[in-house]
This record gives C-alpha cells, sequence and structure tokens, in this order.
C-alpha cells in the first residue's frame, strides 16, 4: 500500500502504531480515515465510533467500562467467546466528529485505560454516514 511507505527513504513499510509528524494521529487512525473518506464520509460531520476492548476479567472489564462512561462513551461488557477464554469485551460509543483532536485524545484514553487495566486495545470504527451500525 504505497500511501504509508516513505517517499525519501527506502521501502520499509510505516509502524501503523508511529504517529504522523504533522497531525500526531497514529497512522491506524489515518487508515481509518482514509477508508471512512473513501466510503463519503463527511469527517468534518457527526458520526457513530465504536471502541474495542479486551479485558482479562469481568471485573476488570466493568471498571473499564465504568471509566469510560465517566468520559460520556456509552459502554457495554460481553462475556468471552469461546475461542477468546479471559478475554472480556468492552465495547464503547459516542457519536462524535472524527477531527484530529477527538480521534488523538479517544485513541490516546482508550490505550491508557487498557494498559493501566492490563487489557488489550483493539482500535475503533465508524460509520459512513453518521448513523449508528
Amino acid at each position: 500500500m504505497g500511501l504509508f511507505r516513505r517517499k525519501d527513504r527506502d521501502d520499509t513499510p510505516v509502524d501503523m502504531n508511529a504517529r504522523s509528524p504533522q497531525l500526531g494521529i497514529r497512522f491506524k487512525d489515518l487508515a481509518v480515515l482514509g477508508a471512512l473518506a473513501e466510503q463519503g464520509a463527511d469527517l468534518t460531520e457527526p458520526r457513530h465510533i465504536i471502541y474495542y476492548s479486551y479485558a482479562p476479567s469481568e471485573a476488570v472489564a466493568h471498571a473499564m467500562a465504568r471509566d469510560a462512561e465517566a468520559k460520556g462513551f456509552t459502554a457495554a461488557v460481553k462475556p468471552p467467546l469461546p475461542e477468546a477464554r479471559g478475554q472480556w469485551s468492552v465495547i464503547c460509543e459516542v457519536t462524535a466528529t472524527t477531527s484530529p483532536e477527538f480521534v488523538v485524545s479517544s485513541d490516546d484514553f482508550f490505550q491508557d485505560l487498557a494498559d493501566r487495566n492490563d487489557a488489550e486495545y483493539d482500535g475503533w470504527e465508524a460509520s459512513v454516514d453518521g448513523r449508528a451500525a
């Protein structure tokens, strides 16, 4: 994918967890924004956004959900799938504009939340037209 290769250096792919020097957004988040724009999304309009994390226990999952709710997100905890034993899903939702500032602050919040709770933050997705998926 040429979009994430360095033109002035070699053909080494960019670390998708690294941040863009211009916007401070992780390249993985720029890829999501790019996919939304390619599908016709107006990124200046509010849209339904979902964040995914996986906690090591039900108690930790509920604690993470409470922290997310305190930040204005709607949160739900779901039990582990049979193939992912010990990984309680924490699914958080919000309607917001995907401005660079919001994307950075939300990504930082969910990554920090996962790090503090020995959990995994798996990223986010958003609706193209602003409505819930």
